[in-house]
């Protein structure tokens, strides 16, 4: 009876010091809570929450926010691949219905001007991509619809350039494209540059929008032509040159005002330069033009076959050196960035 009465006494010890050590645990947790309280309960700064609400809305994303060209970023990731991974081939391209942008204009990948950096790796080129633009929205949502997800499957680091003219002049296609190249490099310090028609689509994404050793001729085989180079001289559509290139050639001529030549006149000039015309697989550069009846200011140019004969002497003095125009208007959305220019008069013809 004895031993029970000490086995006894000893447990209700025990159980008394478990007791007396969970209240001061306890204790010492209400403590630390009180403690932390108005830490966990105090609402951010207004400059935080502003802060945050700037990262999550997309249309105040910048491109100079995301820093993707950065060094400390380009020794962090490998440099994509010659051949991107995930290209599709054959693309299905359909003009038969409207096209809507809402996903386009949600996608946080592309930055404000319709700027997108891969984030998987770094990009071997850095793309300009050039669209003379005059009265053709509805070719330019089929545009920006099909090419976005092409371009960034082809992990370019690229923007998009509207250069729109102003006014009711003849519209003048290769000067669009000098200014282009102009403005694009105030934005940023591309190396690359493609020229490119609004109105065609290219219907195989390995046919990449990148430039080469020689300059490229994108458009090859368009359905308007059977899917057939119509000359083998032909340089129209879609092309691309590097900044080298470029600049070789005095960039382009400025004096083709109206419908027709100018490509001949680009096509004169990298041949009197030792350049030759770089292709794709005629099956990899198929291309889709949305039809559509020519604008009444681009009607045909009479003097384009006089000036294409006269490329060699007026290279020299018309092109890149010569240019001359005025921002009307520059514009930043999520899908491009629209610079509306005012590029003169066309001489009497």
């Amino acid at each position: 009876m004895a031993e029970f009465h000490r086995s006894f006494g000893f447990l209700q010890r025990m159980c008394t010091l478990l007791v007396v050590a969970c209240v001061i645990h306890l204790s010492v947790l209400i403590a630390f809570y009180l403690q932390n309280f108005s830490k966990v309960t105090r609402p951010p700064s207004p400059q935080v929450m502003q802060q945050h609400e700037l990262a999550l809305d997309p249309e105040t994303s910048t491109r100079n926010s995301s820093q993707p060209d950065t060094p400390e970023r380009n020794q962090t990731l490998q440099h994509c691949l010659e051949t991107p991974p995930r290209l599709e081939g054959p693309l299905s391209v359909d003009f038969s219905e409207p096209v809507k942008l809402n996903m386009l204009m949600k996608d946080t990948r592309l930055s404000l001007g319709g700027h997108y950096t891969p984030s998987e790796c770094v990009s071997q080129q850095k793309v300009a991509v050039i669209i003379p633009f005059r009265d053709r929205e509805m070719h330019l949502k089929y545009w920006l619809f099909y090419l976005h997800p092409m371009l960034q499957r082809q992990q370019l680091d690229y923007g998009i350039y509207i250069i729109e003219q102003d006014g009711d002049e003849a519209f003048n296609r290769a000067k669009l494209l000098n200014v282009g190249y102009v403005e694009a490099l105030k934005d940023y310090d591309y190396n690359c540059f493609i020229f490119s028609d609004v109105d065609l689509i290219p219907l195989d994404d390995r046919n990449l929008y990148k430039c080469y050793d020689q300059p490229r001729h994108i458009a090859v085989a368009m359905d308007k032509f059977g899917f057939k180079l119509p000359y083998n001289q032909y340089f129209g559509g879609i092309s691309s040159l590097s900044k080298e290139q470029y600049l070789k050639i005095n960039g382009f001529p400025n004096n083709y005002w109206g419908w027709g030549g100018e490509d001949d006149d680009i096509y004169n000039r990298l041949s009197f330069h030792g350049m030759s015309i770089s292709r794709p697989d005629h099956n990899i550069g198929r291309c889709k033009m949305i039809r559509h009846v020519r604008d009444r200011l681009n009607q045909p140019n009479p003097e384009r076959f006089s000036r294409i004969s006269r490329t060699k002497e007026t290279m020299g003095e018309d092109g890149i050196n010569s240019l001359n125009y005025s921002v009307v208007s520059w514009e930043k959305n999520r899908l491009y960035t629209k610079i509306t220019v005012d590029i003169g008069n066309a001489p009497h013809i």
